[in-house]
């Protein structure tokens, strides 16, 4: 049975405040049967796979538990939602609060005056965190706003029943307290405002690479040069692009030169040449010059949108310590009303202490607590050092790969293309049977159909024998060479498994016919690379197919602390395995020969003109081909934000186990509690934030 294409929508999802949020949303269109379903509370975004529902069938779904789900009428208002509700909240609560401090004749004291001006808040209270709280329960979710709404009601209520029954009585004002529920109210949407533009700053990555395609670029269309906007722009377009200009899209170079600033893609600070066929990446700025592009790659397909792509689904692969974090957030809520109704009873029966204090200390307990530091810990920290690899060259696929970074002891490179150039030089070029012209073109036209470095090479110095011939029948085999019939013949091109004397063999039905010995140069500042790995206590391994004396030669220069030479992709693989059973290792490769082993190392590691099975079978991705100096920085920024992981956690967790007992101490009152919540949040994110700014290279 042929399997139907899964059509994938993005929604843009209002009123996440955590990633118990988005569990919830996620497990609530499971069980819709909803399919491929990821939650990105950061971006307020909700993907998933839709065959037989339509995208309102999933709207109507997400907003039958509370949450409001935008569309394209939808204006981008000056104040957001929860800013609205702030400051509404804010102009009652402040005269509410205010009568504390008031002369007991002031009219602010009188119940009927208090209960006006705290009626609106909890109004919005029940609108906020009311429904929230309500369609988390109802999908087994219970988030945060179930404890702020259960504290603010019981405040609430406690203050009717004691005006109602003790109004004209001294005693009324012992159970007044319309203030605690205006001010936890108001407090935490403080805190919820305070948290929407902190967790906003660690998406900033994103915000800053989607702006560079918000640009105009020039199209030359006949003799007229026309601006159209980035969505506009098609396949085969010729652009023109002059100095000081950002180059808006993928192509290739076919009038002028020019030197271009790609420091935002690969992280190289030092502008790089470009001629006639070389090729642009949109989002770079070209430094110097004058071009005219053919346009090779348009919307998702280019190299920018995959690195924001890439960035907004960082949270899909959780890391396993982001599991600890959700599976006390998801308990959490059942415990702490335990707490609360435990607090009640034990403080007022078995200690004695007064109906009013016993019960508020209950409702501190639920103001105070907060799962929300827990569920954010992971997530912000993720998207901020994933966000700052991005902004270094180095794609990263998921936090799951952050977390590996920090298990790494040794790291293992493929040679060719990996840390050497792969601009190879033939060295000598000799020929045993046939016509050199002509065996020429035929390696030309048959290496053509390769994307290995050596292939690259071959057809760049035989360029002048080019003469276009067909081939047919062109088979390559991983990590031993290429084959194709050629006028009644079969040729191949490649190792000769028995004999490693020279680094190409050209064979025509099996019968020798020339042999070629290629020099290919170190990258630079490899040398310096390598050293520094050694540094900072990982051990460093080549493993590569070439023979043993041009491996011995690179380790005399390099000083790696072990080789493997003539190891061909089952070899690599077996190698691969076996250190990783040992100690997790890295493996960078670039080749299709290194696809089994990048997949089977514990982190999988390619350059950014790796061919494309490698970059599929790896989780980190260095954009910047001249060099390996983003590999330090990689690793660096994996430890640093797992550290920070760590460091959000051990607050979260910290946090909770101090504030909790304290409100049930009685040492914290709800409105203090209020304020603590709505601080925790904040520092859990502004440590992520952080990261950011961090000196960590």
């Amino acid at each position: 049975m042929k399997n139907e294409a899964k059509n994938t929508i993005i929604l843009h999802v209002d009123g996440m405040t955590c990633n118990n949020c988005a569990s919830g949303i996620k497990k609530h269109l499971e069980n819709n049967l909803i399919e491929d379903v990821t939650v990105n509370f950061s971006l307020g975004e909700v993907s998933c796979s839709i065959n037989n529902k339509t995208r309102k069938d999933v709207a109507t779904i997400i907003e039958a538990i509370g949450y409001k789900v935008k569309t394209s009428n939808d204006s981008d208002n000056k104040f957001s939602k929860v800013e609205i509700l702030f400051y509404t909240s804010l102009l009652f609560t402040i005269p509410l609060f205010s009568h504390m401090f008031l002369d007991d004749s002031n009219i602010l004291h009188k119940p009927f005056i208090q209960l006006i001006l705290c009626i609106p808040v909890y109004i919005i209270g029940i609108f906020y965190f009311g429904k929230s709280a309500f369609g988390s329960l109802k999908i087994g979710v219970p988030n945060m706003d179930v404890l702020i709404f259960i504290g603010s009601s019981a405040a609430f209520f406690y203050s009717i029943y004691g005006w109602w029954f003790y109004y004209g009585t001294d005693k009324v004002n012992d159970f007044l307290f319309f203030e605690t529920t205006a001010t936890i109210i108001t407090l935490v949407l403080l805190g919820n405002l305070m948290e929407k533009k902190a967790v906003k700053q660690t998406t900033t990555a994103i915000k800053e690479l989607s702006e560079i395609q918000n640009i105009i670029a020039k199209k030359i269309e006949g003799e007229k040069i026309i601006e159209v906007k980035f969505q506009d722009i098609k396949l085969g377009d010729i652009l023109i692009i002059n100095s000081g200009d950002i180059i808006p899209i993928d192509g290739q170079v076919i009038w002028g030169n020019c030197t271009v600033d790609e420091s935002m893609i690969t992280g190289e600070s030092l502008p790089i040449t470009k001629n006639i066929k070389s090729k642009v990446t949109g989002g770079t700025i070209l430094s110097h010059g004058s071009i005219k592009i053919k346009v090779m790659n348009v919307g998702k397909e280019t190299i920018l949108s995959q690195i924001i792509e890439l960035v907004k689904n960082s949270q899909k692969n959780q890391p396993k310590i982001q599991k600890i974090g959700d599976k006390v957030s998801s308990i959490f809520i059942p415990i702490v009303l335990s707490i609360s109704f435990g607090t009640f009873i034990i403080t007022h029966f078995f200690f004695n202490i007064p109906t009013d204090e016993a019960f508020f200390r209950s409702i501190a307990v639920l103001v105070i607590s907060c799962p929300c530091a827990m569920g954010l810990a992971t997530p912000t920290a993720i998207m901020v050092g994933i966000g700052r690899a991005a902004k270094n060259g180095i794609l990263i696929k998921g936090g799951q790969t952050l977390e590996k970074i920090a298990d790494i002891k040794n790291i293992a490179f493929d040679k060719t293309g990996t840390i050497t150039t792969g601009n190879f030089k033939i060295n000598d070029f000799k020929i045993i049977n046939g016509d050199a012209k002509e065996i020429k073109n035929i390696v030309y036209n048959i290496e053509k159909h390769s994307s290995h470095p050596i292939a690259n090479s071959l057809i760049n110095e035989l360029a002048e024998y080019s003469k276009d011939i067909i081939i047919n029948n062109v088979n390559e085999e991983n990590g031993l060479g290429i084959s194709g019939d050629y006028n009644g013949h079969t040729y191949f091109i490649g190792k000769d498994i028995s004999n490693n004397k020279y680094d190409v063999y050209i064979k025509k039905d099996n019968n020798l016919i020339a042999t070629i010995n290629l020099q290919d140069e170190i990258k630079e500042g490899t040398k310096k690379i390598i050293q520094e790995l050694k540094n900072d206590g990982y051990s460093t391994i080549l493993i590569s197919g070439d023979r043993k004396e041009k491996c011995e030669k690179i380790i005399k220069i390099l000083s790696f602390n072990s080789i493997f030479s003539e190891q061909l992709p089952k070899n690599k693989l077996e190698k691969i395995e076996e250190l990783n059973n040992e100690n997790a290792i890295m493996m960078l490769g670039d080749g299709i020969n290194d696809a089994p082993a990048l997949a089977k190392a514990t982190l999988g590691v390619s350059l950014g003109n790796a061919s494309q099975i490698a970059i599929q079978s790896s989780e980190i991705i260095l954009l910047n081909n001249n060099n390996l100096k983003q590999l330090p920085k990689a690793l660096k920024i994996g430890k640093h934000t797992l550290l920070t992981i760590k460091q959000n956690l051990f607050w979260a967790f910290s946090y909770n186990i101090i504030a909790i007992p304290m409100a049930c101490l009685g040492l914290i009152e709800p409105m203090s509690a209020a304020l603590f919540m709505a601080f925790s949040d904040v520092v859990v994110i502004g440590n992520s934030i952080r990261l950011k700014f961090k000196n960590i290279f």
